[in-house]
């Protein structure tokens, strides 16, 4: 046996247990900072330490990152022994079984990974080998779905099986072409690592064997996270031995979009019905307000481990809640307070983290930190300037402006995709240096346009068409009718609508925040309204976003993004009905639920103050919203929330439960729970939650209403495939249930 020395006294009671438990299935469900790794890696020693042999311990991540941080702990533990373990991510594990024991199925020790390009490459040939339009039929969104099925462990048959729509049909297609080409081409896509794993141990009794016999301790990090076909294989892999350690948070599953399904975990507990079951619920990050506060929001998700986690800290400061006008007074606020903040020595710039629903809230607070020089740090994405969609959508603008720029004329002329490839360009470069003319030039000649073939010529006389017709709108000054032409009538809209995809959605509301910057810029007394202007404006603002930020900036990122971190002072920005909870999950208990859960995440990175803002207007699609602010806010009891300096006790507090929400009901469904109204100068024709009934869409739930001239922008969620629509009242004559 190795003496390996452990300080098992430092460990609080539930973690001791955790470590020191002897065998069999293990499921722990740790909290917010309640020391997880801290468990994981004592276990894990425990095990050498006890004469296990590092060889046939198996520990499961989800990122290669945390693989690295645990095998460091590891060693710290145990020493250079820590090598011999097996640790790193599903995917990373599954390649390396196949690679091993593959053949056993046919698959090939030599096969290549498909990385995303190539399997989008693949995708759009079959797309076209069937004669279908790739802009009716987006590749992203046929992959997406192929994804689905394999985390779902459904074959090319038995996905067809069960395909009902004709997008579905379409797809049963293309995923049994798709597999056949992997197959000819030995390749896998990062779907079929986990997937032809699990089928090669099922399939095969001599490789399941070997590896059952292998690993005499399986460990699995982020349990929540796990989907179907990573459950299936711990299960595998830990069925003869069955010492299985699962560790998790229900509270904290967050990625259902990306196949996650929090159910597993629950379901463990049904497969191991000997399991034992340790709750940590100690947490060592965050004052007991701050928990306080997050357990009162997550409390109203059904079928969770109910646990309530304290701490041993002070009960820390009251949560700051923060009502403002409109948007760019939230952001107002957030910089004052992190000024004062940072005048009175309490804190420096890296001790703060801004944290939103989605990447389009960015804009708005990078804007206010550029102008106030807050250095400031963009965590897991782009900054708003530099989105590809952005800078596309600039690009067509800069066109209608100075048809000559030919930077922006070559990156739009083909976006979304009209058939107009390197020989057209070569062939019109040519021609325009030949007469001396510019690009655009050479693409508008009759001339020219003889020497090209047909689909190339239809593509370029579409885009003509579309930066022609806005240019006769020029003599407006108006930019907002400009850019929404120009995303409609280019097709960038509708092929991104045509993705269904998380990521395409994100790329429309940034969209959507770009409508909000021109109305803005249209609506300025103080602006020259024209296109030129505003370019200039937007020019200058993404020259300040490329300087380079000092390490030390605040933290900005997405809800998702913060999960894992922690930070002395969070604020947490956009919380209203429709933004966050997103206006997707409103009419969807299923998914307001997982809202809660990004709620509970984002509260418990703080460690020290938290501030939740909400603006009583807020701007979409270029229109002024009035949304009513987050039930996620009304959770919160009142004894540990305080007005935040900036806002007064009378516009902060006294719209506490103010306005309808709408409260699953255990049998399904939804109720209104009715509350005072608060003053407004504007009457909507329908409440948020209200069930209106369309003539053609049927009965719905309202998401938002906002004032439109003499009338009113309703959006209404309704159920299937229908999904939530903007309309004016006027025209549609919604009528209340």
């Amino acid at each position: 046996m190795s003496t390996i020395s452990l300080d098992l006294e430092s460990l609080n009671p539930q973690q001791r247990e955790a470590v020191e438990h002897p065998g069999g299935p293990l499921m722990i469900v740790a909290g917010a900072g309640s020391g997880k790794t801290r468990v994981i890696t004592y276990r894990i020693a425990r095990l050498i330490g006890e004469g296990c042999p590092p060889y046939r311990i198996l520990a499961v991540t989800f990122t290669n990152k945390a693989a690295k941080e645990m095998r460091e702990r590891i060693e710290h533990l145990v020493g250079p022994n820590a090598k011999d373990i097996w640790m790193g991510t599903f995917h990373a594990l599954c390649a390396r079984i196949l690679r091993m024991d593959g053949t056993a199925i046919g698959i090939d020790r030599n096969f290549v990974v498909y990385d995303d390009s190539e399997q989008i490459s693949l995708v759009k040939d079959l797309i076209k080998s069937r004669g279908y339009d790739d802009k009716a039929i987006q590749p992203r969104g046929v992959l997406s779905e192929i994804s689905r099925a394999k985390e779902q462990m459904l074959t090319p048959e038995k996905y067809a099986d069960r395909a009902s729509s004709f997008f579905e049909r379409t797809v049963a297609g293309i995923y049994k072409d798709y597999q056949r080409r992997l197959q000819n081409a030995n390749s896998l896509d990062f779907d079929d690592l986990l997937f032809k794993a699990v089928r090669l141990l099922e399939e095969s009794e001599t490789v399941r064997d070997k590896y059952q016999e292998k690993f005499l301790h399986v460990l699995v990090d982020e349990y929540q996270d796990v989907n179907f076909t990573q459950y299936r294989l711990a299960d595998l892999l830990a069925g003869k031995n069955k010492n299985l350690t699962v560790v998790g948070d229900d509270d904290q599953s967050i990625y259902a979009w990306r196949g996650a399904d929090v159910g597993l975990m629950m379901r463990f507990t049904l497969d191991h019905p000997k399991a034992t079951l340790v709750t940590l619920d100690q947490n060592y990050r965050s004052t007991q307000n701050i928990l306080s506060g997050a357990y009162s929001v997550v409390k109203h998700n059904r079928g969770r481990n109910d646990k309530k986690l304290w701490t041993s800290n002070d009960s820390g400061e009251l949560i700051q809640i923060g009502e403002t006008g409109t948007e760019h007074d939230e952001a107002r606020l957030v910089v004052d307070r992190i000024n004062h903040e940072i005048r009175t020595g309490r804190h420096t710039y890296g001790d703060f983290a801004i944290l939103y629903r989605t990447n389009a809230q960015s804009r708005v607070i990078e804007e206010a930190f550029l102008t106030h020089q807050i250095p400031h740090i963009l965590v897991g994405g782009q900054r708003f300037y530099d989105r590809k969609e952005i800078k596309d959508m600039i690009g067509y603008l800069r066109v209608v402006w100075n048809p000559a720029d030919e930077v922006s004329l070559r990156r739009t002329i083909n976006t979304p995709t009209r058939g107009i490839g390197p020989t057209a360009f070569q062939k019109a470069q040519a021609f325009a240096d030949q007469h001396n003319i510019t690009l655009y030039e050479a693409f508008t000649n009759p001339q020219f346009e003889q020497e090209l073939q047909k689909k190339p010529l239809q593509g370029i006389r579409s885009y003509r068409k579309t930066i022609e017709d806005a240019r006769e709108m020029l003599e407006t000054g108006a930019v907002t009718p400009i850019l929404k032409h120009v995303m409609q009538q280019s097709g960038y809209l509708d092929e991104l609508r045509a993705e269904r995809t998380e990521d395409a959605q994100n790329r429309l509301d940034n969209l959507q925040e770009l409508i909000n910057v021109t109305a803005q810029f249209d609506s300025d007394p103080n602006q020259d309204h024209n296109l030129g202007q505003f370019l200039e404006t937007v020019a200058l603002v993404s020259d300040i976003d490329s300087m380079k930020e000092d390490g030390d900036g605040v933290k900005l990122m997405t809800l998702h993004s913060s999960k894992g971190l922690e930070f002395p002072v969070v604020f947490l920005m956009g919380l209203e009905e429709g933004i966050f909870p997103h206006s997707r999950a409103l009419g969807n208990d299923t998914e307001l639920e997982e809202e809660r859960r990004l709620c509970y995440v984002g509260m418990t990175r703080a460690r020290k103050a938290l501030f939740l803002t909400y603006a009583r207007r807020r701007s979409q699609y270029g229109q002024a919203n009035f949304n009513p602010r987050s039930r996620f806010i009304d959770d919160l009891p009142r004894e540990i929330i305080d007005q935040m300096p900036g806002t007064t006790m009378e516009t902060s507090m006294s719209v506490v439960s103010s306005a309808p929400r709408l409260e699953p009901l255990r049998s399904g469904g939804y109720a209104i729970t009715e509350q005072p109204k608060a003053a407004s100068s504007w009457d909507p024709p329908f409440r948020v939650g209200q069930k209106v009934n369309h003539r053609k869409f049927g009965i719905g739930i309202v998401v938002s209403c906002a004032p439109l001239k003499n009338d009113a922008e309703v959006t209404v969620a309704f159920p299937g495939a229908v999904g939530i629509k903007k309309m004016v009242q006027s025209l549609a004559k919604l009528e209340a249930i």
